[in-house]
């Protein structure tokens, strides 16, 4: 059932576009502004598309968006969705399984997450390196579809390792403060008390979000190439340092720090090639 609904859910794209991407781009909380960037060819909204799911987050764009940037054909999802939206595992992941048949072969994701780690700070960049997962479920429950991935995928090299020596390499050059890390995806839709912050701090992760994971997991299950970035929204550790927080508060800390993210997709768009 799945496998058939990809593929309908492809060929209605491909009716509207032939354009054909190589690079997918997940543009988190407050980060839909880097589709700005994007030479458009072809823009259609989640809700015209077969199976896709409505983003029911006010600061989520909506939209597919297919077109150049540095160069490089990118298929970009300006706004995702989350299990607290009340969408199935499957259905928060399905746009992932759509760009592979469609063509991507490596997958940029961002996010807004909260810091667990002292030495971060708001507006910091994170590269993600590692991940704790604490959702109640997992997009690869079920029966495993093998024309999809294999049914226990390897997660030990999820986040490619040169992906994030090149966004270190390129961070370094423009001097742009980062960090690599552990995010712990929690389902959300409250923030978290100081004392889960304290439990994540004391488990390893370095920064936490209520996304992302759900999506690494079938991106590695499609056998893309998986590179993160979380831009820190607030600071929540030590205990001290935790302030109420809004979406508001989120979307303009995240809005302060998105030039960074854009020179840092771009440049790492300017030194990738196809097969790379």
């Amino acid at each position: 059932m799945l496998y058939e609904q990809i593929q309908e859910a492809t060929a209605f794209l491909r009716s509207k576009t032939d354009f054909q991407p190589r690079f997918g781009i997940i543009l988190g909380t407050g980060l839909s502004g880097l589709a700005n960037e994007i030479e458009v060819v072809e823009s259609i909204d989640y809700q015209d598309i077969s199976h896709f799911p409505v983003s029911t987050v006010e600061s989520h764009t909506g939209k597919l968006i297919f077109g150049k940037l540095a160069g490089k054909n990118v298929v970009a999802m300006a706004g995702r969705f989350h299990y607290y939206e009340g969408y199935s595992m499957q259905q928060v992941t399905f746009p992932v399984r759509v760009m592979k048949a469609l063509g991507v072969e490596t997958l940029l994701i961002s996010n807004a997450a909260g810091s667990v780690n002292a030495d971060m700070e708001a507006g910091d960049l994170v590269f993600i390196r590692d991940h704790i997962n604490l959702h109640p479920d997992n997009p690869l429950r079920g029966a495993n579809d093998e024309r999809l991935g294999v049914r226990f995928p390897d997660m030990l090299h999820t986040y490619d390792p040169s992906l994030l020596a090149l966004a270190s390499d390129i961070a370094q050059a423009n001097q742009i403060r980062t960090h690599r890390g552990v995010y712990v995806a929690l389902p959300g839709p409250n923030l978290e008390t100081p004392a889960e912050y304290e439990f994540l701090h004391r488990i390893g992760a370095d920064v936490v979000g209520m996304s992302t994971v759900p999506e690494v997991l079938v991106a590695r299950h499609a056998g893309l190439r998986i590179f993160v970035v979380s831009v820190v929204s607030n600071k929540s550790y030590p205990l001290s340092a935790i302030r109420e927080t809004s979406l508001e508060d989120v979307i303009a800390t995240v809005n302060a720090a998105e030039p960074k993210l854009r020179l840092l997709v771009r440049e790492m768009l300017n030194h990738l090639v196809i097969g790379d």
